[in-house]
C-alpha cells in the first residue's frame, strides 16, 4: 500500500459491501483496483479463485491483467480480468445448452450481421430503402441493451406502425441467428442475462464464485450491463465499482449515467470514497476544469486540486476564421517544437470528425508529421474518396480506377461480372474504359445490364455538360452529383452515427469547394482537384518518428499529453446545435462533460481557440464563443482576439448560430445539397461574385476541359535540370519529363524526401 494517498487506501481498504469509487481525471483509479485486488488476496485472504474485474475494452483488460500479475504473482492466473463481452462468452460456453443453444455457436461480427439483416428485409418483401439494414441493425441493438425482446419490443410501440414492422424485422433476425447457431455481440450480455433469469442454478454457480466484484468505467455501462452486474453482485454484495460521472461522454453508444448517479438508490448502505488528487495536470487545468463541469446539475459533488505546480494559465483564443485557426495552431506547434517540444507530446482535439481537414491541411503545408487517433486521413475516408473519384471521372474519363470506383456507388445493380467484360472488352479494343461504357451496346455479354449502364453513363454526361454552363459553380455541381446520385439520400435514409459522421465529412468536402472558388479567380475543376491531390497523398512516414496527434474528444478519453489544442469552441459547433435543440436536459450536459474530459487531458499548457465565422454546408456562419469558455473563471484563463459579446447574427440569442446573408456566396437548400431555389441570390450576370463563375471559353478559364488540359497550362513547362520547389516535398531538381496520354510524368529528385514521380496536370511546384 505504500505510495496510495489517504482516499486510495481507504477506498483499497473497504471490502465488504457495496462501494462507488468516484475516481476524478488523473486520480489513479487503475492503481486503486489493482491495489484493491492486492489487498484483499494479502490481507483479507480471499481466494483469487473468488475475485472478478470487469472492465470496457480488451487493452485495458490487458493492462489491467499486467498489473495485477506482477502485484500478485503466484495465483493470480485464477482472478477473471475480462471485458463484459469476453465474461459472457466463457459463461456461455458453458451453459448456453440451458436455454435452447448449442457450445460451438458462431459469434457473428458486423459484416456477418449485415448479410443477415439484408436477407432478413429481403424475406419480408419490406423497401431496403424504407428500412435500411445499417439502421435496422442499430435498432436492434439498442433493443438488446434495454433487454428488450421482440415481444417486448412490439408491445412497447404498438402505436407505431413502423415500429411494429420493425419488430418483425428484429424477430426474424433472432430466428435467423438461431438457425445459423450465432450470436451478435449484443446478443453476448442479453442471452447471458437471459440464462441466470430462467436457470437459477447457473446463476448460483457464479454468485458463488464471484464474491468480490470489481467493475471500471462503471459510468459507460448500459441498461444490461447494470443489470448483469447486479444479478452476479445480489447474493454477496461485495460490489466495488469505479467512474467519474464528470467523464460519461458516451450515451450515443447507449450508456447511462443514472448507473452511476443512483448506485445509492440502488444500495442504500453504499459507502462512497471521492478521489479528487489529481496526479497530472497543473492547478490552473484542474481549476478551469472545475469551473465548467461545476454548471452541470446531475452530477456528483467533487472538486479535482493537485500538488502539482500552479503552471501556465489556459490560453483562449478567437480567430477570424477555422482557416485562420488551423494555421495559427500549426504554427504555435511548430513553435513549441523548435522550443524543444516533441511532436509526440502535443494533441490536438476536436468535437467532430470532420473538423480534421483543415487541421490537416494547415500541417501538411507546415511540413509538420502527424497521426490521426482512432481516424482515417480526411481524404482518405470511403465518402470522400467516392467523391473526388465522380470528380475526376468529370473531368478526364480516360480515369478507369475513378470510373470503376463509383459505377456501382451509391449500388446500381452493376456487378464485378458486369464491371469485368466492360474492362476486357476496353482492354481488347484499346480504348479506356468509360469509352467503353459510353458503347454499351457493342460490349459482348450486355442484355440485362445495358440499361443500368446507360443510366449511369447518361448521369455523368449529364454532370459534364453542367461545367459548360456559363455562370455555373463548381459548388453547383457538387450539389447535383449528390443529389443526381443519391448519394447523400441512401446515408440520410441510414439514419446511424456513422451515416451521419459521413454527412459531415461529405459537408465538409463542399466547404473545401467554396473556399477554393472564393480564393481563386477563374476556379476550374482540375486545379481543385489537382488541390486535393496535394494534401490526399501523405505519406505515412516512419512509424517511430514522432508526430502530433490529432483526435476527436471522444476519443481522447483516458490518454492525456503535456500540451494539448482543442478547436472549434463556437456555440453550434460546441455545444453542438443538435445538445442546444434537444428536448433531452442532459443533452448540453453531456457535451459539458465532453469538454471537461478534453480539458482534464491536459497535463502542462492547455490552447483553447474558436472561430468567429465558421463555413457550414457552404455557407459563411458567424457565431458567438462557447458558453464553455465563458464558464471558465477569469483567473485561470488569458483571452485574445475579439472575444467582445454581440458578434453573433443572432443578439438576443447569445446560444444561437446564424449566418450573415451579405457574404453567402453559394446559397444551399435545408440540408446543404439541394439545387438553388428560385427566390434566392442570382448565379449569372446580376451577381457580384459572377466573374468566379467559368463557362466554357477555355481562354478566359485556363485549365478548364473535360480532359486534363496541356495548352499553355504552366505547370506542364518542367525541362529536366529545373530547379522547383513543392508544397509538401520541398525543393529538388527535375530528373525526367516523360509523356504519359495526354499528360506528362515529371521525375523530382527532391532534397528530403528523395525521388518522387507525379504527373504535370496534378502537381503544383514552382520554379527556382
Amino acid at each position: 500500500m505504500k505510495g496510495l494517498n489517504d482516499k486510495q487506501l481507504e477506498a483499497c481498504c473497504y471490502t465488504d459491501g457495496p462501494l462507488l469509487i468516484l475516481a476524478g481525471a488523473g486520480s489513479g483509479k487503475t492503481r486503486v483496483i489493482t491495489h484493491r485486488i492486492a489487498y484483499l488476496i494479502d490481507e483479507k485472504g480471499v481466494n483469487p479463485y473468488n475475485i472478478l474485474a470487469i472492465t470496457f475494452t480488451n487493452k485495458a483488460a490487458n493492462e489491467m491483467r499486467e498489473r495485477v500479475d506482477n502485484l500478485v504473482g503466484f495465483g493470480s492466473e485464477s482472478i477473471w480480468v475480462s471485458t463484459f463481452h469476453s465474461m459472457c462468452v466463457r459463461i456461455l460456453r458453458k451453459h448456453i445448452d440451458k436455454i435452447g443453444g448449442t457450445r460451438d455457436f458462431t459469434i457473428y461480427d458486423t459484416d456477418e450481421q449485415k448479410v443477415v439483416m439484408k436477407e432478413v428485409i429481403k424475406h419480408l418483401n419490406l423497401d431496403p430503402k424504407l428500412y435500411p439494414e445499417r439502421a435496422m441493425l442499430a435498432v436492434v441493438s439498442k433493443a438488446k441493451e434495454d433487454y428488450m425482446s421482440p415481444d417486448d419490443y412490439e408491445k412497447a410501440h404498438a402505436a407505431s406502425f413502423r415500429d411494429q414492422q420493425i419488430a418483425g424485422i428484429y424477430r426474424e433476425y433472432q430466428k435467423r441467428l438461431k438457425s445459423n447457431n450465432a450470436l451478435d455481440f449484443d446478443d453476448l450480455i442479453y442471452q447471458t442475462i437471459f440464462l441466470f433469469e430462467t436457470n437459477p442454478d447457473a446463476l448460483a454457480e457464479y454468485q458463488e464464485r464471484f464474491k468480490y466484484i470489481m467493475v471500471d468505467e462503471y459510468q459507460d455501462t448500459n441498461h444490461s450491463q447494470f443489470v448483469l452486474v447486479k444479478q452476479l453482485a445480489a447474493k454477496y454484495r461485495n460490489l466495488c465499482v469505479v467512474g467519474d460521472d464528470d467523464q460519461s461522454i458516451y450515451k450515443f453508444r447507449g450508456a447511462n449515467i443514472y448507473n452511476i448517479l443512483n448506485f445509492e438508490d440502488t444500495y442504500p448502505d453504499a459507502k462512497v470514497v471521492k478521489l479528487e488528487q489529481n496526479y497530472r495536470s497543473t492547478s490552473n487545468i484542474l481549476n478551469a476544469a472545475n469551473g465548467v463541469i461545476s454548471n452541470n446539475e446531475g452530477r456528483k459533488d467533487k472538486t479535482l486540486w493537485t500538488a502539482n505546480d500552479e503552471g501556465e494559465k489556459v490560453t483562449f483564443t478567437r480567430y477570424n476564421n477555422e482557416y485562420d485557426e488551423a494555421e495559427k495552431v500549426a504554427l504555435k506547434i511548430r513553435s513549441l517544437n523548435r522550443q524543444g517540444v516533441s511532436f509526440d507530446d502535443i494533441a490536438i482535439l476536436y468535437r467532430t470528425n470532420n473538423q480534421s481537414r483543415v487541421f490537416e491541411e494547415k500541417l501538411i503545408y507546415e511540413n509538420i508529421p502527424y497521426k490521426l487517433y482512432g481516424g482515417t486521413n480526411f481524404y482518405s475516408r470511403k465518402e470522400i474518396r467516392d467523391m473526388v473519384s465522380y470528380l475526376k471521372l468529370l473531368v478526364n474519363p480516360s480515369d478507369d480506377t475513378a470510373v470503376k470506383r463509383i459505377i456501382n456507388v451509391p449500388k446500381r445493380g452493376i456487378g464485378d461480372t458486369t464491371i469485368n467484360k466492360i474492362n476486357d472488352f476496353a482492354i481488347d479494343n484499346g480504348i479506356n474504359f468509360y469509352d467503353a461504357v459510353i458503347d454499351i451496346d457493342e460490349v459482348p455479354g450486355m442484355s440485362r445490364a445495358a440499361d443500368k449502364i446507360k443510366r449511369f453513363a447518361s448521369l455523368i454526361e449529364e454532370l459534364k455538360s453542367m461545367l459548360d454552363e456559363e455562370g455555373v459553380f463548381l459548388s453547383e455541381v457538387y450539389d447535383a452529383l449528390l443529389e443526381k446520385t443519391g448519394y447523400l439520400d441512401e446515408l440520410v435514409s441510414e439514419g446511424t452515427d456513422e451515416a451521419k459522421a459521413r454527412i459531415e465529412n461529405i459537408e465538409e468536402l463542399k466547404n473545401k469547394i467554396v473556399k477554393y472558388e472564393e480564393e481563386t479567380e477563374y476556379p476550374n475543376l482540375t486545379e481543385l482537384l489537382e488541390d486535393i491531390s496535394l494534401v490526399a497523398d501523405v505519406d505515412e512516414g516512419d512509424e517511430d518518428s514522432e508526430k502530433v496527434t490529432l483526435m476527436t474528444l471522444h476519443s481522447a478519453k483516458g490518454l492525456e499529453f503535456p500540451y494539448v489544442f482543442i478547436g472549434g469552441l463556437e456555440e453550434g459547433l460546441f455545444p453542438s446545435q443538435m445538445s442546444m435543440d434537444s428536448d433531452d436536459p442532459d443533452a448540453v450536459e453531456e457535451e459539458r462533460r465532453l469538454c471537461y474530459v478534453g480539458i482534464t487531458r491536459a497535463k502542462e499548457k492547455l490552447y483553447l481557440s474558436a472561430a468567429a465565422q465558421r463555413m457550414i454546408r457552404g455557407t459563411t456562419c458567424y457565431s458567438d464563443i462557447s458558453r464553455f469558455i465563458k464558464e471558465i473563471p477569469d483567473d485561470y484563463i488569458e483571452k485574445n482576439g475579439n472575444i467582445s459579446e454581440g458578434n453573433s447574427v443572432f443578439k438576443d440569442n447569445p446560444y444561437s448560430i446564424g449566418f450573415n446573408q451579405s457574404v453567402v456566396k453559394k446559397p444551399i437548400s435545408n440540408i446543404g445539397f439541394g439545387r438553388p431555389k428560385t427566390n434566392q441570390m442570382d448565379y449569372g450576370k446580376n451577381n457580384p461574385y459572377a466573374k468566379k463563375s467559368y463557362g466554357a471559353n477555355p481562354s478566359a478559364n485556363p485549365g478548364f476541359g473535360k480532359a486534363f488540359p496541356m495548352g499553355n497550362n504552366v505547370s506542364s513547362e518542367y525541362s529536366v535540370g529545373d530547379k522547383v520547389r513543392h508544397i509538401k516535398f520541398g525543393t529538388g531538381i527535375v530528373t525526367s519529363v516523360v509523356p504519359a496520354g495526354s499528360d506528362r510524368e515529371i521525375t523530382v529528385d527532391f532534397e528530403r524526401v528523395g525521388e518522387k514521380r507525379m504527373f504535370a496536370s496534378l502537381v503544383k511546384m514552382k520554379k527556382l
